[in-house]
């Protein structure tokens, strides 16, 4: 599958989800803390089935790869950015939520340019200061 669609289905799946994780923290007057806990509980067991056969994997990838993955992805992104998230979904309409939510690409291309030495190209700078106009579009 091309790169581009499993980013559409991405971008689907969070805006669903979101949908559904702000209806069940008001549904079941949970706070954001035990969302996110039965999200990644969820997650681990799922993502576990699915990546079963490649966990032999782990030793071989070396302990750079593996700090980065904690602490980029369970620290940063898994904990604090899910977090704030969730109290986030608790605390406001989910209209005013997702479009800042979702400004996440543009610090990833930030983070890439800046700690990665990609070069950024005018099409990438345009969309990005496309998707910052959206938002404050949006926010007014």
């Amino acid at each position: 599958m091309k790169p581009q669609l499993l980013a559409l289905i991405t971008a689907a799946a969070w805006g669903i989800g979101g949908y559904f994780e702000k209806k069940g923290l008001h549904a079941g007057d949970l706070p954001p803390q035990v969302g996110i806990t039965l999200r990644t509980a969820v997650a681990l067991v799922v993502l576990t089935m699915v990546s079963w056969p490649q966990l032999r994997l782990i030793p071989q990838a070396g302990g750079r790869a593996l700090v980065y993955l904690v602490i980029g992805g369970g620290v940063v992104a898994g904990s604090v950015g899910m977090l704030c998230f969730y109290a986030a979904l608790k605390g406001a309409p989910l209209n005013r939520v997702m479009p800042i939510a979702f400004t996440s690409p543009l610090f990833g291309v930030l983070a890439a340019m800046l700690l990665g030495g990609e070069v950024i190209t005018v099409k990438t700078a345009l969309g990005m200061v496309m998707t910052v106009g959206g938002i404050v579009l949006l926010m007014f």
